[in-house]
């Protein structure tokens, strides 16, 4: 979907979310202490967040397709995709050049 496509590829890190989604939510603070502002895109306040969500799905999320993180255009994955990176220690490398706090 061009939405997705014009969103990642503009900013750095781009959460596709919820606001009714705790996972979600975890996941953007996550991104925000580690010292990045992440693109929240919540898909339930958009037109066409169902079109985003199938989207989404098709580009190998899992279902429920959000949280949706995308690292330098690239899908990472969801919320087990981030915490597992997170807890080996590969996240923090991925988002080393986004970082704002030193």
């Amino acid at each position: 979907m061009d939405k997705i496509q014009a969103l990642t590829s503009e900013n750095a890190i781009v959460i596709f979310s919820k606001s009714t989604c705790c996972l979600c939510y975890a996941v953007t603070i996550l991104f925000q202490e580690l010292g990045v502002e992440p693109l929240v895109h919540e898909v339930d306040h958009d037109p066409n967040g169902w079109e985003i969500e199938k989207a989404l799905l098709n580009q190998g999320c899992s279902s429920p397709p959000v949280p949706a993180v995308f690292i330098g255009g690239n899908l990472v994955g969801s919320t087990n995709e981030v915490m597992s990176l997170h807890l080996r220690g590969d996240l923090l490398p991925l988002i080393r050049p986004y970082q704002t706090l030193a």
